[in-house]
């Protein structure tokens, strides 16, 4: 029987904060030179939002966190003319290939929807086929702090809500 992944809101007191926070450290902290893990944990309780911008999700199977994504006002800080961001999108190596990422990006999807957000980005090296699928698309290719990355984007009509 195929285990049961349920996506929920990451509260600032989730006892799982700190683990979300070491996986998006470990892949992106390279992106915030001298942020510590601590910097890390603070900022993602920061980004536990009640709803709406910012907001953080995290997959569960049972008790245990196999995912993470964000939905947050500013993920690349020279370019504050984007906002909001779909940010922090992750899933440890022995739980991809699940479908738990694109679950994920639809949650924040939902989210931006309902706070009556018509349009919103991400930037990524490496998953731009898999954003692709779920109807985002490329807007720019550009450095970002020595990574080349693409800018996405997507938007949501009326008839989408």
């Amino acid at each position: 029987m195929a285990e049961a992944v349920t996506i929920e809101r990451l509260r600032a007191d989730s006892p799982h904060v700190a683990m979300v926070a070491e996986w998006t450290h470990a892949a992106w902290g390279h992106l915030n030179p001298g942020m510590t893990l601590n910097d890390a944990i603070e900022r993602l309780r920061g980004e536990c939002g009640a709803g709406g911008v910012p907001s953080v999700f995290v997959a569960m199977c049972d008790d245990v966190p196999v995912g993470t994504a964000s939905l947050v006002v500013d993920d690349m800080s020279d370019r504050p003319d984007l906002s909001p961001w779909l940010a922090s999108v992750f899933v440890p190596p022995e739980w991809r290939g699940r479908g738990i990422a694109s679950s994920l990006v639809q949650r924040v999807e939902a989210e931006a929807r309902e706070a009556g957000i018509a349009v919103f980005h991400l930037y990524t090296p490496d998953q731009q086929a898999l954003y692709g699928r779920l109807g985002w698309e490329a807007v720019e290719e550009r450095d970002y702090r020595g990574e080349a990355v693409t800018i996405m984007r997507r938007r949501f009509d009326a008839d989408t809500a």
